[in-house]
């Protein structure tokens, strides 16, 4: 089953393979816009129990440079002047996080 994004006149709720409805506020997702984004994260661990493991909630804040039903990605770090090579900020730093690991998604500042 793949995602889908129902929209709304103010409202998008996204539908993850596991069931798992996330409303995200269409005024809160907006290219480029300063952004905080509550997510799910993966765990690495080393000579541990694995039934002790679980994803833990993470939370970043920066720019939304990409917006796509599958993902987002957030640049927290960037070159204050417009790049002077063709295709981006080479040393632009950030996340590529998956929507279905998304928790909340809201423009900075809004609560």
């Amino acid at each position: 089953m793949a995602n889908s994004i129902h929209l709304g006149t103010a409202n998008a709720v996204i539908e993850s393979q596991r069931g798992c409805r996330i409303r995200v506020s269409s005024r809160h997702v907006d290219s480029q816009g300063l952004v905080r984004a509550t997510y799910r994260d993966h765990v690495h661990f080393h000579r541990s129990s694995p039934l002790a493991m679980a994803p833990q909630v993470r939370e970043c804040v920066g720019w939304l440079v990409y917006n796509s039903p599958e993902y987002v990605v957030v640049c927290w770090d960037r070159d204050a002047s417009p790049p002077a090579l063709k295709g981006g900020d080479p040393k632009a730093s950030g996340l590529v996080i998956l929507r279905t690991d998304i928790l909340e998604l809201r423009r900075f500042g809004s609560d």
